[in-house]
């Protein structure tokens, strides 16, 4: 499968989040029945694991994984980065206040600099995800872990079958309802057919700096929890 597909168009993305971003988090909350909440608490649990001084959280977005982390974390330093400028004033309303206007692809930090890094739903966006993966090991120092936390397909067809249903004929629907951006939500779907997932995500990540990569499904498989270590 090829890292980058013309679908995934950084000016497309940045135009489709910007123009959400005020309904994205009660959107995500109501698309997922709530259940979100529980897999950005379950990320923010593995971080704290290692006892970081210093966390990244990439893509921010609107910043519940950042809020989520930053609570589970209350000793460590949190910054949230995010290309869409309209997102993190929504971070902002959250009270998160180290947030930066900045590209997952060329982070704006030293080598060698953050014990973590969480990117929720993020790198699925990424035009490169290979490249992304790249920049997230550079920053972190060695052994520094990584958590992903995106959308999968589920690997048993009973489950798929309705879900790709859902994800394709309701979801659009429902969420272009609440944001007024139906094909914001159309691109969502596409996006989680193309995105790797299971072994192909574990082995796209220790291809690119990283190693003991792990997957852990959510929910049989709709959302997915990759953590790895930094060489």
């Amino acid at each position: 499968m090829s890292e980058e597909t013309k679908d995934q168009n950084p000016a497309f993305v940045h135009r489709a989040f910007s123009s959400i971003a005020s309904r994205y988090v009660l959107t995500n909350h109501v698309l997922s029945l709530g259940i979100d909440v529980f897999w950005r608490k379950y990320v923010a649990q593995l971080a704290a694991e290692v006892t970081p001084s210093l966390i990244l959280d990439v893509a921010t977005g609107s910043g519940d994984l950042a809020a989520a982390v930053q609570k589970r974390n209350p000793g460590a330093r949190v910054i949230g980065a995010d290309f869409c400028a309209p997102m993190l004033a929504e971070a902002r309303k959250r009270g998160l206040r180290e947030l930066i206007v900045a590209d997952g692809l060329r982070l704006p930090f030293p080598d060698s600099t953050f014990d973590v890094l969480t990117i929720g739903y993020g790198l699925r966006n990424m035009a490169n995800w290979g490249s992304g993966i790249r920049e997230f090991s550079r920053v972190l120092r060695p052994g520094g872990r990584l958590i992903v936390l995106d959308f999968s397909l589920p690997s048993n067809r009973l489950l798929r079958v309705p879900y790709r249903f859902y994800l394709h004929r309701v979801l659009p629907g429902l969420a272009g309802t609440l944001t007024g951006n139906k094909e914001a939500y159309a691109y969502l779907g596409e996006s989680i057919e193309r995105f790797p997932s299971g072994e192909n995500m574990q082995n796209l990540i220790t291809a690119n700096g990283f190693e003991d990569a792990m997957w852990e499904p959510q929910m049989g498989g709709i959302s997915s929890v990759y953590s790895a270590r930094a060489l």
